[in-house]
Formats: C-alpha cells, structure tokens, sequence
C-alpha cells in the first residue's frame, strides 16, 4: 500500500467518515500533460463530489494539470478528501487584479492530501509594488481558506506563490502538518501562512523559507499553536501588522514553541502600523525557539511603516506576554556561546 493512500486512509479516520465515492480528475476530462487548462474538470468533479453524501474523495493522480484561478464553494452534503498525487500548476502571466488561485469556501471537513501547489510567482513579483504603488492590482493567493471548518491540510508542497502560499480568514479547527513552502529569499509578499478572524489553528512540523513571513498572525487570530517549524530564509513569525482598522478583535492565546529560524530577518515579531488604532494583543508565549543568523531575534516594532511616509502613534496594549524575558536572556547566552 502507497504511503499517500495510506495518509489518505488515515484522513478519512479523522473525518469519522467512510468514503462513500472516489472521483478522478480524469474521468472529468483532466490532462496532465502541463499545459492544458484544468479549470472546468476540476469545478466538475467538486460540484460531483460536494453533492454526495459521506466522504468523498477527489484524487488528482500523476501528471503536471495547469488550473486557472477556481474558488470551490460549500457547503457540501458530506466531506471532501483531496488526494494529490501530481501537481498542480498556475498560469505563468501575472494573473493581475486577481486576488487567488485556488480558494475553499464556506466548507466543513476537508483533507487535502499529498502533491505540489506550483504558484509560478516569478511572473507577478515585479508588480508587487504595493508599498509604492497605492493604485497596486492584486495578486493570487496559491491556496485560500475562507469560512472553512473541520479542515486538515499535510504533507503538500508548495513552491514560488504569487502572492500568500496559504491564507485562512475566518476559519476554526484548521491543522496543517508536514507542509513544504518554498519561495525566493526576495520574493516579495509570498508569506507562508497568513490567518485573520480565525481561531483553534495548528501548524505543527512543517518548513517554511519565502520571502516574507514564514508565518503570520492578522487581526482576530485566537487559539493559535505552532511546533516545530523550521524558518528561513524570510521575515520570521509575526503578529501583525495590526491597528489598520478600528475595532479589530484581539490576537489571543497564540503558543509557539520548539522552532528553529535560520537566516531571517526577524526570529518572532509583533508589528503595528504607524499610525495605528488601538487594539489588544494578550496571551503570547514563545518557548524553546532556536535562532541563528536572524537580525533580529525579537522585535516589538509599533512603527511599522513599509511605505517609509507614516506618523508616528502608538495604541497597542500588550498583556500576559509569558517569558519574553526569559527567552531573550537565553538567546543572549547563545549568541556569546557560538560567537555570533
């Protein structure tokens, strides 16, 4: 038995469903050829697989399948396992004013399974000028979670994102696992994972080197538990920028712990905008993090200022910031012990 039906097998144990249905790609008029465009087969085969009952599995065998951008809409009558034994391939031209490329929404109970997420950002990263450019065009997020429950995303790869790698917004009980994110130490905003408005998030044993945060914490991130990630190159672990809005929720109850970065701008930071509104950030707690080559190993930056033409303002309260001290004065200690 394949390792890959073997995470399958163990997906649908997680649901606490049997399947009820197997549905390949193929079967729905999918090449793998590379360069054929796998849109409609891939809305045919979920619009199948969304219907039934059960757990149903949609597997993308061997092969290269171009998918144009796709937003895969619930709420289905049962849950939904992807089995990606290939990958998956963006268009290479810049996709311009479009804001994803794969996106899950208003689902419950979903695995994702296996396979590569090739985002081909080389073709938009030079028109990631946002921070110059307040007339900038949006980009494609790889993958996009929004209003999804219930769901488990592992051992899958992605590579050079246009734009985010994933992004969870108003999401619950969500756990990645055993993912590959791989973008260019300069490509600018492929964020690993970014989440905002969502809560009972886990992101355990998994690498992340992009060009911007490994992972990062927006507004209204509660119940947040990361292990054993290994970071670099990029900007670190951060939560922020806050304060762009009024009446953002509170970032709460956030764990990180047994992480190493190599290489990074930052090791973990908290940013908020200059000027800001006020917000809360309470319940932080950083433990066994290992550092080497970072600039800087923590940062508290509420003068967070991309676009270099800020005010400064401060509004940010800080509560319940467990061992910050006790981290830092360890890191200290290994700095002088390896000389860095």
């Amino acid at each position: 038995m394949s390792l890959l039906m073997l995470m399958l097998l163990s997906a649908l144990a997680k649901n606490q469903a049997q399947a009820h249905a197997v549905f390949n790609i193929k079967d729905f008029g999918a090449v793998g050829d590379g360069k054929t465009d796998n849109k409609k087969a891939l809305y045919d085969v979920w619009n199948g697989a969304c219907r039934s009952k059960g757990t149903n599995v949609i597997v993308i065998p061997s092969g290269t399948y171009l998918l144009g951008p796709v937003v895969l809409t619930g709420p289905c009558n049962g849950a939904i396992a992807f089995l990606i034994k290939g990958a998956l391939r963006a268009s290479n031209s810049p996709q311009l004013g479009i804001d994803h490329w794969i996106t899950f929404r208003f689902i419950d109970r979903l695995t994702i399974t296996g396979g590569v997420l090739d985002g081909q950002g080389a073709a938009s990263w030079p028109y990631n000028d946002c921070s110059k450019n307040p007339n900038c065009k949006a980009l494609p997020v790889t993958m996009r979670f929004d209003f999804v429950t219930n769901a488990w995303i592992h051992d899958v790869t992605s590579l050079n994102s246009k734009n985010f790698h994933f992004n969870l917004f108003s999401c619950r009980d969500v756990t990645f696992e055993h993912v590959t994110i791989t973008a260019p130490k300069d490509s600018p905003n492929t964020d690993g994972i970014h989440m905002a408005f969502s809560s009972n998030i886990t992101i355990r044993d998994s690498a992340i080197g992009t060009g911007d945060d490994c992972i990062s914490l927006g507004p209204g991130s509660e119940n947040i538990k990361m292990t054993g990630i290994a970071c670099g190159p990029g900007h670190g672990v951060s939560i922020g920028s806050l304060g762009g809005s009024p009446n953002e929720p509170p970032v709460t109850n956030v764990f990180l712990g047994s992480s190493t970065f190599t290489g990074t701008m930052n090791a973990l930071r908290i940013k908020t905008k200059a000027p800001s509104y006020q917000g809360v950030v309470t319940d932080i707690t950083f433990q066994d993090i290992f550092v080497k080559d970072a600039g800087n190993p923590i940062i508290i930056d509420q003068q967070y200022c991309p676009s270099k033409t800020c005010s400064p303002q401060v509004s940010l309260l800080f509560s319940n910031m467990h061992d910050i001290l006790h981290l830092l004065e360890d890191h200290l200690h290994a700095i002088h012990q390896t000389g860095e």
